[in-house]
Parts: structure tokens; C-alpha cells; sequence
């Protein structure tokens, strides 16, 4: 996947203690073909990466007996030589002082697939493409177990948050959720496609504020899920009450209207959450990557033009 003209490699390690001691993460290196260093993380770095499984502390050190930890991982890459096989070499130290040991493991090998790469999901701009990888509760952390199976279904999530040149996103009071600049613009499919899924009916607050807490199933709020083929599948959430206009199994065109930006779901303001998985279902599928075919990043200077790439973690953009 490309961002400002680089290749990346976006996925998680997960490691767990099956010792009897507490164990403290020192080093991470990420190899290719067994010898080659692509990338190192240690010290404030690593730790910042790292997060406990389910625990209700908040440090990821050290990982005690039975605890597994995920370390977060983006590994710039040579898109012209791709690596085919990557391994972990972990250095840990026990806790009680005594020396660093490691170990290395966690081979992958990589696939190659077609890249996917899909027009704007919505027009004009500037929207700001919200999201960070190292954010605890942005999307690219947040697993969702379900059927016995934990999922990262937003491992490459945007949010896409309507702004003006002065970078304010709502006109008055901000909390009244019409104020929004993005509230009804139009949301359009991303590729020729067949509608997998189309739901209406959460109703959405007045008032930002005003949101309740909604049950699993309804933290979507109302959503489109676009059948791409090859098994991915286009996922648009938040969308406003009464706007949807397509219906399950219908074909639709790149560039159709599909429904109008909302605020309906576990939402904490109006936008579009979008993102592509393996599943149709919001949260019952592993993230992919995407890119966008072509975008201009606003900002200091002339904007721009990119093409085939992801926008960068909150860059502003605008779509021709």
C-alpha cells in the first residue's frame, strides 16, 4: 500500500508468555529473507506499539505469564523487490534484572495480489482523511470479537470529516448535527459493484451530544457494504436516516449516489467511516488496504495531485 509515494506493510505481531516470569520487550527487528533488517523498534517506540490483550492496565510492560500482547507494525518496503518472506527477531529480558535472551519466529510468507485501488467516496472538498495508527482507540487497534473469532475489521478505516479552508467543520453551533459541513453529502460508490448489504432505520440525535450508547449490531448505525468481488467488500457507515438508495443485489456504477453523510451509530460527530474487509459485515471481517485512484492533499503551498495511494494519516484532502 503507498502513502506520499512509499510502500508499506501494515500488520500485527502477536506474541504471548509462556513462561512463568514476567518478560519485558526490549527489541523487535523485522526481517527479510532471514538476514535483512527492514525495520527496528525499541525503547519509547516499541513500547507505544505494543498493547496488552484484554487487560485493564494501560502500561504494555512487561508481559506476564499467560498475558499476550499485539505490537502494531508498519514496515516501509521496495516495491520493486518486494520481500517474500519476513521472520521476527524478538529480545526480551526477565524482569528480576537477569540477561536479554531472544528468540525468532513469526514467519509470513507474502502474497501477491492486486493492489485495490477505488475512486472517492465522496466529492469535492477538503475532507480531512481522520485516522492514526497509533491512536489506542482509533480504528486500526480495536478488535471486535464475535462467533469466537477476534477481528481488526477497521485496520485501514478512514473517517472522512468535511472542513472548511479555515479547517472548522460545522457552521455555528458545532453540536447540532445539520451544522456539520459533511451532514447529506452525497456518499458514492467506490466501484462498479453489486450492493451486498443495504440497512435503514437507526434513526440519528439532534444534538452530538445527544448520542446515545448503541447495542453491537446498530454501531454502524445505517450502512451500505459494496460486494467488490475477489472477496472484498466496500463498507460505508453513519449513513443519515432515509437516504439509502439502493437495495441489496443491485449493480451500481463508480460514481453513483448511494446515500447521504450521516450521523447514525456509535458516532462522536457526522462523517463517513469507510473501509474495506473480507466481510460484508461491518464488524465480522478483517480490514484490507485500498487506495485512492487519484486525490489532491491540501496544505501549505499548491496543492498536490496524488494517485494510487492512500492519503496520509489526517491529511486534507480534495477530490476532483
Amino acid at each position: 500500500m503507498a502513502i506520499n509515494g512509499r510502500d508499506w506493510l501494515i500488520y500485527e505481531l502477536h506474541l504471548t508468555n509462556f513462561s512463568r516470569e514476567a518478560l519485558q520487550l526490549t527489541h523487535i527487528d523485522v526481517l527479510a529473507g532471514g538476514t535483512q533488517v527492514l525495520q527496528s523498534f525499541a525503547g519509547d517506540e516499541l513500547a507505544q506499539r505494543t498493547a496488552i490483550v484484554a487487560a485493564s492496565r494501560t502500561d504494555a510492560q512487561p508481559v506476564r505469564p499467560g498475558e499476550s500482547a499485539i505490537v502494531y507494525l508498519e514496515v516501509p518496503l521496495n516495491a520493486q523487490r518486494p520481500p517474500r518472506l519476513l521472520q521476527h527477531r524478538v529480545r526480551y529480558a526477565i524482569t528480576d534484572g537477569r540477561e536479554v535472551d531472544e528468540v525468532v519466529g513469526g514467519e509470513v510468507r507474502l502474497i501477491s495480489r492486486t493492489r485495490l485501488v477505488l475512486s472517492a467516496p465522496l466529492r469535492s472538498g477538503p475532507w480531512a482523511a481522520v485516522y492514526a495508527w497509533q491512536w489506542p482507540r482509533g480504528h486500526r487497534r480495536v478488535f471486535y470479537t464475535l462467533d469466537g473469532r477476534a477481528r481488526l475489521p477497521g485496520r485501514f478505516a478512514i473517517d472522512w470529516v468535511r472542513q472548511d479552508e479555515q479547517g472548522l467543520t460545522a457552521h455555528g453551533d458545532a453540536d447540532i448535527v445539520k451544522n456539520s459541513l459533511g451532514y447529506g453529502a452525497d456518499v458514492l460508490a467506490v466501484a462498479d459493484a453489486r450492493v451486498a448489504v443495504a440497512r435503514d432505520g437507526i434513526t440519528q440525535s439532534e444534538r452530538v451530544s445527544a448520542n446515545p450508547k448503541h447495542p453491537l449490531d446498530e454501531a454502524a448505525g445505517n450502512y451500505i457494504s459494496l460486494d467488490l468481488g475477489d472477496g472484498r467488500f466496500a463498507i460505508y457507515e453513519h449513513l443519515a436516516p432515509g437516504s439509502i438508495r439502493v437495495a441489496r443485489g443491485e449493480r451500481v456504477r463508480r460514481g453513483q449516489v448511494l446515500a447521504s453523510l450521516g450521523f447514525t451509530g456509535d458516532s462522536t460527530g457526522p462523517h463517513l467511516h469507510f473501509h474495506v474487509a473480507d466481510s460484508s459485515s461491518p464488524l465480522r471481517g478483517e480490514g484490507l488496504p485500498f487506495e485512492i485512484d487519484r486525490f489532491r492533499v491540501r496544505g501549505a503551498g499548491l496543492p498536490q495531485m496524488r494517485e494510487r495511494e492512500r492519503p496520509a494519516p489526517n491529511a486534507v484532502v480534495s477530490f476532483d
